[in-house]
């Protein structure tokens, strides 16, 4: 019987091949975008998966009430550590590592690599994969555990245990450090994955900390990763007492007064940092994945219900040849299971063959189908069960209970053509189209401010590279003279020396106090170390004063400038701050206020612009970048330019930069992913939209083909028969805007309010996406109505 049943299906969709194909093809495009979408979530939260003991795992973040105190990801270089020796029964073990930037060589090889420095606790406490080398943890300064990637990256293999690799430290002397151990790279992770952009590929023990001119084994030092596992059973918040009592006892009064350490598990961690970006990236594609699949499957049931109206005489013949209610049921339900498989396979087939594409957009790799576990079969076995009953419900328990009579003579029971519940329908595609497409335009609008002249300077034609360290006042002197032989190339506007640049990765704090002011009134404000060409290069205002001020050819050690946002913390307005002093808090030490300059953003957007104080290099001496403005012009030849001076100047160096624009992409990358999906989405909303209205007109058009004759016969012009199908959709259409409209809104101000400086929300999205949706819905009732509405009246009589 089943083979009967299906034969007769497969009949009945290759007759109708028409509406067939475009059921089809509607829930396969929706299927695949949940499929990628499954993809995107089930890679988040496998985030982690190589780690051992994943549940016991936590790191010590920290929670400042002076936010540029320091990071949220670091915490006191000593914590950890006293927490293991002091708190066994609570804390198994402790990982703490604290990340440099360095220059790593292997002959002519030469990269710019994140390492971290970091106890050798590391693949005991994580259970990392040991591709090559000794598994024993090595103390010797000179030794590195690598990845794979690295290995192969520098050897072109990856069993290179006891071989050397040159790396370069901050005084600029090379040595050879042995690989002792090879480690597969890891899933993505909060231990090696410094970022979502930067990731650690070099270990290196802590007892090579001094060789870098770096202090771990220190109180002082709110900038080092602090990891613990802790014992079986234990619960977070049994050390919350111990931590307190270790940072009031051990910490200066600063410090203690301004630190809250909180115990976040790596998983948690991982969703809830950045302001919970990543939590609200999943929440916002799950959501936009399920619209997406809800509208495939209500075009694909609205498309079923309408062709099964259409089969009342073929139900009546059956019943009157002896069919059961029960057959007929089985038999919708087949027919609809079969379509609903092809789309399925349909969608696994579209799956590989389009995550190239996806991969490049999203800018992150999404799983194979051979990476789901085994069990992920489940999914698409239940969405076919589920959504051929939904599709075949209503032909198969309401047409098929009609009597033989009225099925015969084409009636509904009720008389009418249940038109009000397929309309219902399109209106939630038309719904769901313009929610999507009313958002896409916002979270485009909003990515576009992350990369408008909003910044507060210049990004076109300025690119910034990483540069080796020396810092020396020789280190210092030296570079300042690589820059100045930048300069000095015609394809170079400006060149800038600095620690750091626009790249939300700013660590540096200082304490500063009005001199004479109450001393409880401190302000906390990044400190930038950079040179007199910061402010031409990156084309930043001055709203009073100069960058940096020169006394008989030399820097006045005791000058700084300051920003607005600065000024306004302290009291002042912009204009009046040149000239006056401030104070480093809890110190003698007097800086003049040589200028002020126009706020920027130096973060991202997330957060309000901070207070910001400007060094000169040549009396801190510390820095990382040189910030290269171009000319305009052709930019590959000005590049090749800065590359042929950059290797004269500084050999061995290599010569890896980034424009602006990438920067704020990497700063950016969740948003970047999101405005990705959002343009994806859209499209298939819009295609999935224009195919029910396509099925859906197609089938109104076929139904009412003896009334189109009636009317012409009447006089009706082809206009007005037209008009009649475009009245129709467009009631529809309104109605699901003003639904919409307010839907959507809410749900953009939701998301807009997790940044402080945001796009406000004008009528535009709302007005483009109506006139757009009215105007496609439009041209395709025309295109399908027209040829209908021309046709002899005679052959219109003779349809039923």
């Amino acid at each position: 019987m089943l083979r009967n049943y299906i034969k007769t299906g497969w009949r009945n969709i290759f007759r109708s091949r028409f509406y067939s194909s475009l059921n089809v093809i509607g829930l396969a495009a929706g299927l695949a975008f949940t499929l990628f979408v499954l993809a995107y979530v089930w890679n988040e939260f496998s985030v982690n998966r190589d780690i051992k003991d994943r549940g016991q795992q936590y790191i010590i973040r920290s929670e400042w009430k002076q936010p540029n105190m320091g990071f949220e990801l670091a915490t006191l270089g000593m914590l950890p550590k006293v927490l293991k020796e002091q708190y066994p029964a609570l804390v198994k073990n402790y990982y703490r590592w604290d990340g440099i930037t360095v220059t790593a060589s292997k002959g002519e090889k030469a990269f710019r690599e994140s390492l971290q420095v970091g106890d050798t606790s590391l693949l005991d406490m994580y259970g990392l994969q040991v591709v090559d080398g000794s598994r024993q943890p090595s103390s010797d300064p000179f030794s590195v555990i690598i990845t794979d990637k690295a290995a192969v990256k520098y050897f072109g293999k990856a069993d290179v245990a006891g071989q050397t690799i040159s790396i370069e430290n901050f005084a600029g002397v090379k040595s050879d450090f042995q690989v002792t151990t090879v480690i597969r790279k890891p899933f993505t992770n909060v231990i090696t994955d410094i970022s979502r952009a930067e990731t650690s590929d070099f270990f290196i023990p802590i007892t090579a900390a001094k060789h870098f001119g770096r202090d771990i084994e220190s109180w002082n030092n709110p900038y080092i990763a602090g990891f613990i596992q802790l014992q079986p059973g234990v619960r977070p918040e049994q050390l919350d007492k111990p931590i307190k009592d270790l940072v009031a006892a051990n910490a200066s009064a600063a410090v203690s007064a301004n630190l809250t350490p909180q115990l976040s598990q790596l998983d948690d961690y991982y969703f809830e940092r950045d302001n919970g970006l990543v939590r609200r990236m999943l929440y916002t594609l799950s959501g936009i994945g399920l619209f997406i699949l809800l509208m495939a499957i209500v075009n694909f049931v609205n498309m079923s219900v309408s062709r099964a109206a259409s089969r009342l005489k073929e139900i009546g013949v059956r019943k009157a040849l002896g069919g059961v209610k029960r057959q007929l049921v089985a038999q919708f339900l087949v027919e609809s299971t079969i379509l609903v498989s092809f789309s399925a396979v349909l969608a696994l087939a579209i799956y590989p063959l389009v995550r190239p594409l996806v991969n490049r957009a999203l800018n992150r790799p999404l799983p194979a189908l051979g990476d789901f576990p085994a069990w992920f079969v489940v999914f698409p076995l239940l969405l076919i069960l589920v959504t051929g009953f939904m599709a075949g419900l209503y032909p198969a328990f309401i047409l098929s209970s009609f009597k033989s009579v009225d099925s015969l003579k084409g009636k509904m029971k009720s008389g009418k053509d249940h038109r009000w519940m397929r309309q219902s329908l399109v209106g939630f595609q038309f719904f769901t189209a313009a929610v999507v497409l009313i958002g896409a335009v916002i979270v485009s609008r909003q990515v576009q401010l992350f990369f408008g002249s909003s910044l507060g300077y210049d990004k076109s034609h300025l690119l910034s590279a990483q540069v080796p360290r020396n810092w020396t006042p020789e280190g210092v002197a030296h570079m300042l003279s690589v820059r100045d032989r930048l300069s000095e190339i015609p394809q170079v506007k400006e060149v800038s020396l600095s620690y750091e640049v626009p790249d939300g990765n700013n660590g540096n704090n200082i304490s500063i106090q009005r001199p004479g002011g109450d001393a409880d009134e401190v302000i906390s404000a990044y400190m930038l170390i950079t040179d007199e060409a910061f402010a031409r290069t990156y084309d930043v205002a001055m709203k009073g004063g100069r960058f940096f001020k020169e006394k008989g050819g030399q820097m006045d050690s005791s000058g700084v400038v300051i920003n607005e946002t600065m000024a306004k913390a302290l009291g002042w307005q912009p204009q009046e701050a040149t000239g006056r002093q401030i104070k480093i808090a809890q110190t003698t030490t007097v800086l003049n206020v040589t200028g002020v300059m126009k706020d920027f953003h130096f973060g991202t957007m997330q957060q309000a612009i901070q207070p910001i104080v400007f060094t000169h290099v040549s009396q801190v001496p510390l820095y990382r970048y040189l910030s290269v403005r171009l000319q305009s012009g052709n930019l590959t030849a000005s590049l090749a330019a800065v590359k042929h001076k950059w290797e004269e100047l500084m050999p061995g160096a290599p010569f890896e930069y980034k424009f602006m624009d990438e920067t704020l992409a990497q700063v950016y990358a969740t948003e970047m992913q999101l405005k990705q999906a959002a343009y994806i989405a859209t499209a298939l909303a819009l295609l999935i939209a224009l195919l029910g209205i396509l099925g859906t007109v197609s089938l109104n058009v076929h139904k009412r083909t003896k009334e189109i004759g009636v009317r012409k016969v009447l006089g009706a012009s082809v206009a007005g028969i037209v008009s009649l199908f475009v009245k129709d959709m467009l009631t529809v259409l309104l109605v699901a805007m003003l639904l919409a409209c307010p839907v959507a809104y809410f749900l953009m101000l939701h998301w807009l309010q997790d940044y402080v400086y945001h796009i406000p929300i004008t009528a535009m999205p709302f007005a483009l996406t109506i006139m757009s949706l009215a105007a496609i819905t439009v041209i395709l009732i025309i295109a399908q109505t027209i040829r209908t509405a021309q046709m002899n009246p005679v052959k219109s009589l003779r349809t039923e």
